[in-house]
């Protein structure tokens, strides 16, 4: 089993620290489970990923975001064609 670098665990705990004290909205899956999105009544967003890199080790991302002020902006996708 391959350890986690100390830098990681920090950026997820400083990541995970600023949830304390914050409301869950609501939770989304996706399918196939690798990725969780909890939206908290702040605007927060967690975002948890657990993904395979090139060699196929597991690895895991998290975030935490701001959620887009407007809301018509929620829904929009950005389609360029070159």
């Amino acid at each position: 089993m391959k350890s986690v670098a100390l830098a990681d665990l920090r950026r997820i705990v400083a990541a995970v620290a600023r949830l304390r004290g914050e409301t869950v909205r609501d939770v989304t899956v996706r399918s196939d489970i690798r990725h969780l999105k909890v939206e908290l009544e702040s605007g927060l967003i967690l975002v948890v990923s657990a993904e395979r890199d090139e060699l196929g080790r597991p690895h895991l991302e998290v975030d935490v975001v701001s959620s887009p002020h407007d809301a018509s902006a929620r829904q929009q996708i950005e389609v360029r064609f070159d």
